[in-house]
């Protein structure tokens, strides 16, 4: 009988872990699957473990092979996957009971090519936020794609999803030899699909492993990792340069987050002449777009312009600041008549480094914070109060216009300030007349000549605050929403 998913996992010096990624793969909902486990030339008990396995649950078969490394590996599998759907799974991590039922039928309800899940990090046997994957799934969308939902441009694992089989043997989708060999992959994948799934559940538990000569994690630093890193980088600006270059800022700036990061962490960690890892530096910014540079956060185009200079001292200095920062260093203004935003870092008009102010410009990072905490009915008046500062600045608003908006009309309302950051309002419904049924609280905040605008939130959430006003009535308003 044809298997209706085949799950392909390489398998290399994980003893420790594998069996309770092989026990998640056997209890998965979906049982219409195929497991193949290609050991990769294991020199620990690993290949025992697979074998005693697929021993006693015949959805699993063993591949052996001489450790050419994951992709080969994976390459090796696919070969011999029979599915109709086709899905990977590394033998450290582990996949949630329902993952593989939750994305096949998504693929069969829509016929798109791929469908993608959420991920948590297995830490320590506890799960947590995968930092890579956290912006991606909060709002899950079927027959989509990249170029339309460029968040995806972060969802760059092989693992967290499933492919039709048909789609992956057309396009001729092959990992390439190396340590981050699904990079190039997961990117091809989703631009050349049709339409992609994204589902909202976690479908992937992504083991951090810091232990171990083969961990990645314990290897990242090294000067030969990091030249697989940028090479994987290379491959995927270009293809992405020749089959969706509207995607490259969105890379690149992905690569100034997070990737480049495991840069400074080698020159901090270097204890010998920085010179090999400075040169490997210069090709990884070369290698990224202008565009990206020049708008890329005030902390960051600093570490980059100290990177540049090779100014390591400096950098780790840098380095240490930021980790220091819990709440994100604080925006300052300068000059009176002039008044400009900088990032308020170490060396600023350092006479010695001489950096130019613009390293440090922020205003583009200045952000409107404005949210409703308590509203209530006081006699005739609807009351409300409200929070309004800058993110990352330290100091009151100067002034703050408050106004409601049903899309049509605008109310100014008059605010008195109550503290640092607070604003009280009272609104009188006979203003309100003739409008709504939905009113919105907008927001103008001016400091130093600066000024931003927006809507008020709802608390801490993440949607505009508004209120209604019940059709009957048009003067009479109802409880928040």
């Amino acid at each position: 009988m044809i298997p209706l998913l085949s799950v392909v996992v390489p398998v290399y010096n994980v003893e420790p872990y594998i069996a309770e990624c092989l026990r998640s793969l056997a209890a998965q909902t979906l049982d219409d699957l195929e497991v193949i486990l290609v050991d990769d030339g294991s020199q620990d008990g690993s290949g025992r473990v697979a074998e005693e396995f697929a021993a006693k649950d015949d959805r699993f078969v063993v591949i052996k092979q001489l450790n050419h490394g994951p992709g080969p590996a994976r390459n090796e599998g696919v070969k011999q996957a029979r599915g109709t759907y086709l899905a990977f799974a590394d033998s450290d991590d582990v996949v949630p009971p329902r993952a593989y039922e939750t994305l096949v039928a998504r693929l069969a309800e829509t016929g798109s090519d791929l469908a993608c899940g959420a991920v948590r990090r297995l830490v320590d046997g506890e799960l947590e936020e995968s930092i890579l994957h956290e912006k991606v799934f909060r709002r899950p969308e079927l027959c989509t794609h990249i170029t339309d939902r460029q968040v995806l441009i972060r969802d760059r694992t092989v693992w967290n999803k499933v492919y039709r089989r048909d789609f992956w043997e057309r396009h001729g989708l092959r990992f390439p030899a190396g340590i981050y060999e699904d990079v190039p992959v997961a990117m091809q994948a989703h631009v050349l699909a049709t339409s992609v799934d994204m589902v909202g559940e976690v479908v992937y538990h992504w083991r951090k492993r810091d232990e171990g000569a083969t961990s990645i994690t314990q290897r990242r630093n090294e000067l030969s990792n990091l030249w697989e890193r940028l090479t994987a980088i290379r491959a995927v600006r270009a293809f992405l340069d020749e089959r969706a270059p509207e995607l490259l800022d969105g890379f690149d700036a992905l690569v100034l987050e997070k990737d480049i990061v495991f840069l400074f962490q080698a020159l901090e960690a270097c204890e010998d002449d920085p010179g090999p890892l400075l040169e490997l530096s210069n090709a990884w910014v070369s290698a990224l777009g202008a565009n990206v540079l020049a708008t890329a956060p005030s902390l960051r185009r600093l570490e980059l312009h100290l990177l540049g200079r090779g100014l390591v001292a400096e950098l780790r200095a840098i380095r240490e600041f930021r980790r220091t920062r819990e709440d994100g260093a604080r925006i300052v203004p300068r000059g009176l008549r002039n008044t400009n935003w900088y990032g308020d870092y170490p060396f600023f008009r350092n006479r010695r480094l001489r950096i130019p102010d613009d390293v440090y410009d922020a205003r583009d990072e200045l952000k409107l914070i404005a949210r409703v905490e308590g509203c209530e009915w006081a006699g005739a008046e609807y009351r409300i109060r409200g929070h309004v500062s800058l993110h990352r600045v330290d100091r009151k608003v100067g002034k703050v216009n408050v106004w409601l908006s049903d899309g049509r009309r605008r109310v100014p309302l008059e605010v008195r300030r109550a503290g640092r950051h607070g604003v009280l309002a009272a609104v009188d419904p006979a203003r309100l007349k003739g409008g709504g049924p939905v009113w919105r609280l907008g927001v103008r905040a001016e400091t130093r000549g600066f000024v931003l605008k927006g809507w008020f939130r709802d608390g801490e959430a993440n949607s505009a605050w508004r209120f209604s006003v019940p059709g009957w009535s048009r003067s009479g308003m109802d409880i928040t929403q």
